[in-house]
């Protein structure tokens, strides 16, 4: 719909006087700058992970450090790693609206874990697929749709499994952490050279459980690797504050604006 403009001329605007309109401006400006630098600190920290994941183990790694496979790695009393059931095993039909979770592409195809549109089985279907179940500290590894995104699993995920859209790692905590096989699955050159190896050239095409089986791991001490985890921690955890700082200078920007336009500032 477009306003004519006769009707737009005869509008009736607030106008203050013109030393009110820079005050009122100066305050605007002011609540622009925090919200800007907000943004600014939650970009930085957003990064913030990969960047000392590449100064501690890809510049100043040690050659010395063994080069293993991500499949010798793994916890076998606890599922290793594994994909989610095919085909008549789990049919959509089959989801209900509370239950046993369901994780698929959507939980980690941002890089992070985060709970999207949420899927269950019920607890008697979840007994004859407790193989596929999924434990606190998972690495999840898309391999369908969207290939190549990686998420750890929460400690509160609860009782779940994931679908044959995931590839999950449950690892051996005396031989790798987490947090370290995350971050060189999507950081380090070694990795990035097996997938491309593996797939032709096509980064992240046709991505399956046997090349993620096969990938080098450069291994550094387990000590390091604890050292990195808790890094990697205190820096999600003043993520958490900086988000919610954007938050509430993004809410306090609007808040002020209507205020002006309200002639209330």
């Amino acid at each position: 719909m477009r306003a004519r403009p006769q009707a737009v001329k005869s509008l009736s605007i607030f106008l203050p006087p013109l030393h009110e309109q820079k005050r009122i401006a100066a305050i605007l400006d002011q609540a622009h700058d925090v919200r800007r630098r907000a943004s600014q600190a939650e970009e930085r920290f957003s990064g913030l992970g990969a960047a000392l994941f590449w100064d501690t183990f890809v510049r100043d790694g040690l050659e010395d450090w063994p080069t293993v496979t991500v499949d010798s790695l793994v916890d076998r009393s606890r599922g290793g790693i594994r994909t989610g059931p095919f085909g008549s095993q789990l049919l959509h039909a089959e989801f209900v609206d509370s239950g046993i979770s369901v994780l698929g592409i959507d939980n980690a195809v941002s890089n992070e874990f985060r709970w999207s549109g949420r899927r269950f089985i019920t607890p008697e279907k979840y007994s004859g697929l407790k193989r596929y179940k999924v434990y606190p500290g998972d690495v999840l590894i898309t391999i369908m749709g969207t290939c190549g995104r990686c998420a750890i699993v929460p400690p509160d995920v609860g009782e779940a499994i994931n679908t044959k859209h995931l590839c999950c790692i449950t690892l051996d905590g005396d031989r790798c952490v987490p947090e370290y096989l995350y971050y060189y699955f999507l950081n380090h050159p070694e990795a990035t050279r097996h997938l491309a190896r593996q797939s032709k050239g096509a980064i992240m095409q046709g991505l399956n459980m046997g090349i993620i089986k096969d990938l080098p791991v450069v291994l550094p001490p387990l000590a390091i690797q604890a050292k990195f985890a808790q890094r990697i921690h205190e820096v999600k955890a003043e993520l958490v504050n900086i988000t919610a700082a954007k938050s509430s200078a993004d809410q306090l920007f609007t808040s002020l604006q209507q205020r002006a336009f309200r002639g209330e500032l």
